[in-house]
């Protein structure tokens, strides 16, 4: 039982509960808020009049607020007792390199009694390209790109303050995201659309998780993660991305996407996924599964495609 030396306990009884804060509550978020439903008081900041409803109907207790407008977070300060921050950085902003939106949050969060754990998902970009090694946790990052050089700067934003408050800080650093009920969760479009492939030759490795287990190992995170701590929220395959493609247009019954050697890939893709294809790595998830002992629903993307 909580007593009066203890934040929980010098409370109303209401109030006793563990109070969650969800930031950034979009896909990822309603299915977090679904592993924790029943247990815990969800919350959910959100800038948006509309999207209101829609949390309400998931359980959640919407706070007006807008991480780009750091004036209207005052009210975050001491409100949780654990907080998930799932935003992305802004990427229109300068110094590119730079996330204010979890600066402003980290800001007000401090304001007042500080949260017990925060768990913040980054993303695996920020290792930068590591020509097809198995990568873990303490290799040092190296992120190319302007999205990736913002999350590491958020990265250590969130350890840094963790540090200073005492809060238990935890970073989840994930790669794509894939589910069938999540919008632009497969590669059917891209399939349909015939987008080509790099050739086996000059493939890259790219690794995957599946919303729902990226949702579970956030939930385990808020009470198993380690202080200050990173971890990769990465399945257990090790798939080239053309690979993952053939796989994919198999299941679906759909055309395989053309091979195409790398020099010709300069001309006929885009910036977005030039960045991807400039990248290889294979991840280990070994410390997910022992320090959060999460046992993934789909342990590789056979299972979960």
């Amino acid at each position: 039982m909580p007593s009066n030396q203890s934040p929980l306990g010098a409370l109303p009884a209401r109030f006793r509960r563990e109070r969650i804060l969800v930031v950034g509550c979009g896909d990822v978020g309603l299915r977090v808020a679904r592993e924790l439903r029943g247990r815990v008081r969800l919350l959910a900041l959100t800038s948006s009049p509309q999207r209101v409803g829609a949390l309400r109907a998931a359980g959640l207790v919407p706070l007006a607020g807008d991480l780009d407008r750091p004036h209207t977070l005052a009210r975050l300060a001491g409100l949780a007792t654990r907080v998930v921050h799932l935003a992305p950085p802004p990427s229109d902003r300068e110094p590119a390199w730079r996330d204010p939106r979890t600066s402003a949050l980290l800001r007000a969060l401090r304001l007042r009694t500080p949260a017990s754990a925060l768990v913040y998902a980054s993303t695996t970009g920020v290792y930068g390209d590591c020509g097809g090694d198995k990568v873990d946790e303490v290799r040092r990052i190296a992120p190319r790109t302007a999205r990736a050089q913002r999350r590491a700067d958020a990265e250590a934003a969130v350890r840094h303050a963790g540090r200073a408050a005492g809060v238990r800080a935890t970073i989840l650093r994930v790669p794509g995201i894939y589910a069938a009920d999540r919008e632009g969760g497969t590669p059917r479009e891209r399939l349909l659309r015939g987008t080509p492939v790099l050739r086996a030759e000059d493939d890259v490795y790219t690794s995957h998780i599946h919303a729902d287990d990226l949702a579970r190992a956030v939930a385990a995170a808020l009470w198993r993660g380690r202080p200050q701590r990173v971890l990769n929220v990465a399945d257990d395959t090790e798939l080239r991305m053309g690979d993952w493609f053939d796989l994919a247009a198999d299941r679906y019954g759909l055309p395989r996407p053309p091979r195409i050697p790398r020099a010709e890939a300069q001309s006929q893709l885009g910036p977005v996924l030039l960045s991807f294809i400039g990248e290889s790595r294979r991840l280990d998830n070994r410390r997910l599964k022992r320090e959060l002992r999460l046992r993934l629903r789909y342990p590789t993307v056979h299972a979960g495609l």
